[in-house]
């Protein structure tokens, strides 16, 4: 769901940031959303946690259409900044973009998913299981209020763990299913051994 783009692919797709050119797709889209439509000023809308965080871009064909931002922390993960462009609010892409984002947090292990709602959009994130759960807080920033939801998620069945396979952990982000460019490196012969084979037989 979350690595579901392929170039030239119809409808409604999602990719994993993985590029600079597609951190600038989620510039661009957040910029014409929060910075055009809601006049958030510039660093309130790249707040210092872009280069922290996993972004997943959405399309509708080839066009980027919306973004979704994740941040990742010790119990839960959190998501926030889902934006897509006003043409595109007809699709099913910020839906799309939100289930891909809860796929991916429970693939990573994490059960508890959280975000903090404008007011106006809690009937919105309740679709998705995520409640106001008791004792949340109200805050605002940058002109709107805010409340804090809390989605639990069951396990993912193959989420990954300690138990993973070495090279599982170290493909590109999302694509753990499948095979990375240091798989395949494993082919080739060690010609740097950790350890002097020629003091080790001594």
């Amino acid at each position: 769901m979350y690595d579901s783009h392929r170039p030239g692919r119809r409808g409604v797709s999602v990719a994993v940031v993985r590029s600079m050119d597609d951190l600038a797709r989620v510039i661009a889209l957040r910029a014409s959303v929060y910075m055009a439509e809601q006049a958030c000023p510039y660093d309130e809308e790249f707040d210092g946690n872009d280069l922290s965080a996993t972004h997943l871009v959405g399309y509708v064909g080839d066009e980027p259409a919306g973004c979704l931002r994740i941040r990742f922390f010790a119990d839960f993960a959190k998501i926030e900044r889902l934006a897509v462009r006003a043409e595109h609010r007809n699709t099913r892409l910020a839906f799309t973009l939100v289930r891909a984002g809860i796929e991916l947090a429970r693939v990573k292990g994490y059960r508890q998913i959280y975000g903090h709602a404008q007011r106006r959009l809690v009937d919105f994130w309740s679709r998705f299981g995520a409640r106001v759960f008791e004792g949340a807080r109200e805050f605002t920033f940058s002109d709107f209020d805010y409340v804090e939801m809390l989605l639990e998620a069951e396990p993912h069945p193959q989420a990954i763990g300690l138990d993973a396979d070495p090279y599982v952990l170290i493909r590109p982000e999302g694509r753990w299913h499948r095979a990375g460019v240091l798989d395949w490196s494993r082919i080739r012969p060690v010609t740097r051994p950790s350890v002097d084979t020629r003091v080790a037989a001594r």
